[in-house]
């Protein structure tokens, strides 16, 4: 399985991913999720996206509608201890087993009957929300930048850290995947390993409980 993107959700209506572009990292395209209520900043790699994501309007997240997909659990994550990451699978053959009983959300952003998949990771809230889009394949990203002043390119390492992690289906449908890894720890946090870790250099970002090797 490969990775499509990772949110992270942030509070600040998403003024600490200037710390990202201050860091080096060019900001691509952004949007506001017309219904859901979320509103993101993104940067483009060549085989991944990150994205910060913040509440835009907490009626529309807290609607009949949207509200039973849980995603608003985790933009309260500093109240509920919910992890804040967001993991999007690229829409392929081999995810279809782990998204076999997964919550169908329409969004108003998408056309009728183009349905995300989501596993809300109810049971073990250290797990990130886990969805997948309805295209088929990488998204193609012609119109977005992907050259950055630090020279970072491609993502090869995922690594969540959990604050507790039982076994359980999900964990077992991703257990052999080299690019996703899952660790139990102290504290949520993603560590994201771009290029092998060529330049020997990492960065974190405590306000975004995340650290970049690269």
């Amino acid at each position: 399985m490969n990775i499509d993107h990772i949110f992270i959700f942030t509070d600040d209506n998403g003024k600490v991913a200037d710390e990202l572009v201050d860091f080096g990292l060019t900001e691509g395209s952004n949007r506001i999720h017309i219904g859901q209520g979320t509103a993101n900043r993104k940067f483009y790699f060549e085989n991944f996206f990150l994205e910060i994501l913040w509440v835009h309007n907490i009626n529309e997240l807290t609607s009949d509608k949207t509200k039973p997909m849980g995603l608003w659990q985790r933009a309260e994550y500093k109240n509920n201890n919910f992890s804040p990451f967001g993991l999007c699978l690229v829409n392929a053959e081999n995810t279809e087993a782990i998204f076999n009983n997964a919550f169908k959300y329409q969004p108003d952003y998408f056309p009728q009957g183009m349905e995300i998949d989501i596993i809300k990771n109810e049971d073990q809230t250290d797990l990130p929300w886990t969805f997948r889009l309805p295209f088929k394949g990488q998204k193609k990203t012609e119109n977005e930048p992907l050259r950055h002043k630090n020279d970072i390119s491609v993502l090869t390492n995922a690594i969540f850290e959990c604050e507790s992690i039982s076994q359980n289906t999900f964990l077992e449908h991703l257990k052999n995947q080299n690019q996703i890894q899952f660790i139990e720890s102290s504290r949520h946090w993603l560590n994201l390993i771009f290029d092998n870790g060529k330049q020997r250099k990492k960065r974190d970002f405590e306000k975004l409980k995340l650290t970049i090797e690269y």
